[in-house]
């Protein structure tokens, strides 16, 4: 029996732990809610635009504030989300097979699904609402095929059409792939990289499906998280800089339109943390973050450093992050556009390093769930060489003694211990810190994180983007 059909709740299914009324009618010949998640479907389709930074440009061009707002963020995000499982229904509604259909009306029809199957929008205006979008996007022909396709996946709730899209054979990646609309791909791998704790697995790819909280940072000396609860947000679980914004736009917020304050996922804060609180001896007055952009770690290390008296070199390779981390960066820092794999510093340069590498993504599919469908297992492979490559020329970059901070957001085996593994492997030079333990002074409510040395947060026990940190100390030069 799939999962769904045991919580009548809907809860961890996409879109259903969010079940907004439909918007009040304007009178206007389109409906701009749904054309602004349909356009931004589109832009992440054709384009590879992400969603969580087109969006908030397109409501705010588009004039669509306060209920009209979320009603659109919730169509986006859901169909999004959702795209696995709503794909597994249309093929059961359509005469056509999916990809012989135009993919614009494909979209349309995913909209309509997650509006069918997920929202408390009545099935006869949530048909009705995608065929006149259909309509508009492909002419009336298509717009009859939509009506019929979608009057079909009307006839049966989300619940009932699971019990019978869920294959019943082939394994658990390809049950929960359907059930929680994740590709096979990454079931596997979110399964394999909990490890013992493998029998999770559910309760992490339905955390993957809820909106997460809007977590802020007041970044030290500039901003207090007491400003930030004066200004509504409430406090946070871990990091002792952070508060939750229940709802609202974050800009509304002074301290976070003055860039003294910014929105930032717990979990990033805290290796951040964990970094400038990893014992260290000797010097401490260089510090790094070489795959800075677009700026949220930088931000809260250069106000770390500053309060010790010590600068950040923050870099990235491309010029346009750069320019972006310039801005999250306070004054005693230097940002410079450069390659991490071709040091524009001397060797023993740094005594504090943090490399947070390019990834998958794998962890933050909560607030980028278009990067499930986005990439597939091949991905990972491509990405090893320049993590591997990175990592060697951080390490050369610390002094003996120095600590260097190795970051993902993907829990992904290949992409975290597996790569530190593979460095370290034949180097006698470097020590790996028990980073739970250093994170535990710095969180000391936080649990979960793994028994060392390595952490690996996650989205199902801490509220987080499930990232990954190993904490790695040059020996001193007499060890």
């Amino acid at each position: 029996m799939p999962p769904a059909r045991r919580r009548r709740d809907g809860h961890g299914h996409p879109g259903r732990n969010r079940r907004p009324a439909g918007p009040r009618r304007t009178g206007r010949p389109e409906d701009l809610v749904r054309r602004t998640a349909f356009d931004v479907i589109r832009a992440v389709e054709t384009r590879d635009a992400y969603a969580n930074l087109l969006l908030p440009a397109r409501l705010r061009d588009r004039g669509l504030s306060g209920r009209d707002a979320a009603l659109a963020t919730e169509l986006t995000y859901g169909t999004l989300r959702g795209r696995g499982t709503y794909d597994a229904v249309l093929a059961l509604c359509s005469d056509r097979e999916l990809r012989r259909i135009d993919p614009p009306l494909l979209d349309v029809l995913r909209l309509g699904a997650h509006q069918i199957l997920a929202t408390r929008i009545p099935p006869h205006a949530a048909v009705g609402t995608a065929v006149d979008l259909a309509r508009s996007v492909a002419g009336p022909g298509q717009a009859k095929f939509a009506n019929a396709v979608l009057r079909k996946v009307a006839g049966r709730d989300l619940d009932a059409w699971l019990a019978i899209v869920v294959p019943q054979g082939g394994g658990e990646a390809a049950r929960l792939s359907v059930a929680y609309s994740h590709p096979s791909w990454i079931v596997s791998a979110l399964r394999d990289a909990l490890g013992p704790d493998r029998g999770e697995i559910e309760a992490l790819l339905a955390a993957d499906n809820e909106r997460p909280r809007v977590t802020l940072v007041a970044r030290p000396g500039r901003a207090t998280p007491g400003e930030l609860r004066e200004a509504g947000a409430e406090p946070a679980s871990y990091s002792p800089y952070a508060a939750v914004l229940p709802d609202g736009d974050p800009a509304a917020i002074a301290a976070v339109r003055e860039g003294r304050a910014a929105v930032q996922d717990e979990a990033s804060q805290l290796v951040a943390l964990a970094l400038a609180a990893a014992p260290l001896e000797g010097r401490d007055a260089r510090w790094a973050d070489l795959c800075a952009g677009p700026g949220g770690k930088a931000g809260l290390l250069s106000a770390l450093a500053t309060e010790r008296d010590a600068r950040l070199l923050a870099a990235d390779l491309q010029p346009h992050r750069a320019a972006l981390v310039a801005r999250a960066v306070d004054d005693r820092a230097a940002v410079i556009a450069a390659d991490g794999t071709v040091p524009a510093w001397r060797p023993g340069t740094f005594d504090r390093l943090l490399l947070d590498v390019p990834c998958t993504g794998l962890g933050a599919l909560r607030r980028r769930p278009e990067s499930r469908w986005r990439r597939g297992p091949e991905a990972v492979a491509e990405l090893g060489p320049l993590q591997r490559g990175l990592l060697r020329h951080a390490l050369d970059a610390v002094r003996p003694g120095g600590v260097v901070a190795y970051v993902t957001c993907s829990p992904h085996l290949a992409e975290t211990r597996v790569v530190v593994d593979d460095v370290l492997r034949g180097r006698d030079d470097v020590d790996r810190l028990d980073a739970p333990a250093v994170l535990a002074g710095v969180a000391p409510g936080l649990t979960g994180v793994g028994e060392g040395p390595y952490a690996q947060f996650w989205p199902h026990r801490h509220g987080t983007d499930a990232m990954f940190l190993a904490l790695l100390r040059r020996k001193d030069a007499i060890g």
